[in-house]
């Protein structure tokens, strides 16, 4: 399953956007309004849970500055990346698309395909805020 965010428009440039993104602490501040929980627990990794599912770990596989971040779930049930792709528009301003992809059942990809589609725009949206 491949499920892509609307590019956002940001009025940084690609190097802030990328720091901001590597900095996993910030993802707190991009969540949506149902975060239940959200915790870092080393410096390149954070746990989260949104409202009817399941907590969710996250942990920063590879960078490639500045216009790439990828995250890892650890999960053995959940096995997903969620990469930021950053692309420099101009000195001060950039766009940034996030990709999810994961490999799931049929029954599970129906469940989680709108609950991760709705999440990924949301934290599209609310990094072109920044």
């Amino acid at each position: 399953m491949n499920l892509e965010s609307p590019k956002a428009k940001v009025s940084k440039s690609q190097k802030e956007v990328f720091e901001f993104l590597k900095n996993v602490e910030n993802f707190e501040k991009i969540m949506p309004e149902s975060i239940e929980k959200f915790e870092t627990l080393e410096d390149e990794s954070f746990i989260f849970q949104l409202k009817g599912m399941p907590v969710i770990k996250l942990r920063l596989q590879e960078t490639k500055e500045f216009n790439e971040i990828i995250l890892g779930s650890t999960s053995e049930k959940l096995q997903f990346t969620l990469t930021g792709l950053i692309e420099e528009i101009s000195e001060n301003e950039s766009e940034v698309q996030l990709v999810f992809a994961g490999e799931f059942n049929a029954m599970m990809g129906m469940m989680i395909k709108n609950p991760i589609n709705k999440f990924i725009t949301t934290l599209s949206e609310k990094i072109s805020k920044l």
